[in-house]
């Protein structure tokens, strides 16, 4: 990383963050907090019997769950989680889980102006960050705005403990992305830069004695401390190639939200990395025990911790691959290394695949 000290604007951290140990005992008083008192706690079906025992123990601060949260966030979900919300009289949603039902909470409260409290029972991120993307018509779209950010996030190592391992790897890999992506937006700074550095750090170390044991508790600390640092660093800068490939497969093929993220990283990780070898060298010192330089280190990274290393494990072809390369340079967006169809095609080739990158 370069010493040159640049010009830079950092907006601040203006989400609160509870982060510990039995720490979502302090629900009540954070509804409280925002002045709020009619609580909509939010799930998917898989976490549902938790969240209807969280709204219990909310009692008289909760009007009951949604737990029919869906990846990708469908638009159609939102809006039927939106009539429960005005059907029950809700001031403000819990979001439960991981990426998916923190979604739906962002997509509610841009719609209804409602706080949310988040509490991630994953790694992957996206509660500390002003970004919704939702699904609509086969297509995934990404906007931004501060009224998507939420008020509060209660992080509870408890909560990861049961976490299942291969969860654990991909949602990891896909907090690693957005430290990644942070380290070379043309909107950080200095602030964020020490974030990321300290976050890939923070995994790198933590994530092998998790796999090794799953109950670890210091370990799993020690991997939400690093997802927390990489979705406040994600939340305060611009995207880039990785989000923007990772939202093509998502939002047309279905593939799942972590696993795409934790394929793709090493490719497109190592393909900005001939470009910005300074702003990415925390990334390649962080997993260098794991290969030489960024993409290769990631790559290493994730094979030794176990996660799908291959595009065609969720089920892709190669006919899929020259579909999405056409959408992903279907509208141009910013990128540290310019790039055209085949350097796509290329690439997702290489994640297809499982080849480690060059």
């Amino acid at each position: 990383m370069s010493s040159e000290v640049r010009p830079f604007v950092f907006p601040g951290l203006t989400t609160r963050v509870i982060f510990g140990q039995g720490t979502l005992a302090c629900l009540g008083d954070e509804v409280s907090a925002l002045g709020r008192s009619r609580a909509l706690v939010l799930s998917t079906p898989h976490q549902g019997d938790q969240a209807t025992a969280l709204a219990q123990a909310l009692g008289d601060s909760a009007v009951g769950a949604f737990t029919d949260a869906t990846m990708h966030t469908p638009v159609e979900v939102t809006e039927q989680a939106i009539t429960v919300f005005r059907q029950t009289g809700a001031d403000c949603v819990v979001s439960l889980g991981g990426g998916s039902t923190i979604g739906l909470g962002k997509a509610i409260a841009a719609r209804t102006g409602a706080d949310q409290i988040a509490i991630p029972t994953t790694y992957a991120g996206s509660e500390m960050t002003d970004i919704l993307g939702e699904t609509a018509d086969g297509a995934k779209t990404t906007r931004r705005g501060e009224e998507i950010r939420p008020e509060a996030v209660i992080y509870d190592v408890d909560l990861t403990l049961g976490l299942p391992l291969e969860m654990t790897v991909t949602s990891a890999l896909n907090a690693i992305a957005h430290a990644v992506e942070a380290l070379y937006a043309p909107d950080r700074s200095p602030i964020i830069e020490m974030m990321c550095a300290a976050a890939c750090d923070a995994i790198a170390d933590g994530l092998p004695k998790v796999v090794a044991a799953p109950s670890n508790q210091a370990a799993r600390a020690r991997v939400l401390y690093g997802a927390w640092l990489c979705s406040a660093a994600l939340g305060q800068v611009s995207m880039a190639l990785h989000h923007k490939l990772a939202h093509v497969l998502g939002g047309s093929f279905g593939t799942p939200h972590a696993e795409t993220h934790a394929i793709l990283l090493p490719h497109t990780a190592g393909f900005n990395a001939v470009q910005t070898p300074d702003e990415l060298a925390p990334v390649a010192a962080a997993f260098a025990p794991w290969g030489d330089g960024v993409g290769p280190g990631l790559h290493g990274f994730a094979a030794a911790m176990g996660a799908p290393m291959r595009l065609s494990e969720l089920g892709l072809t190669a006919t899929d691959m020259d579909r999405a390369a056409d959408i992903a340079v279907g509208t141009p967006y910013p990128n540290p290394r310019p790039f055209d169809r085949a350097d796509i095609r290329a690439l997702l080739g290489a994640a297809l695949e499982g080849a480690v990158p060059a």
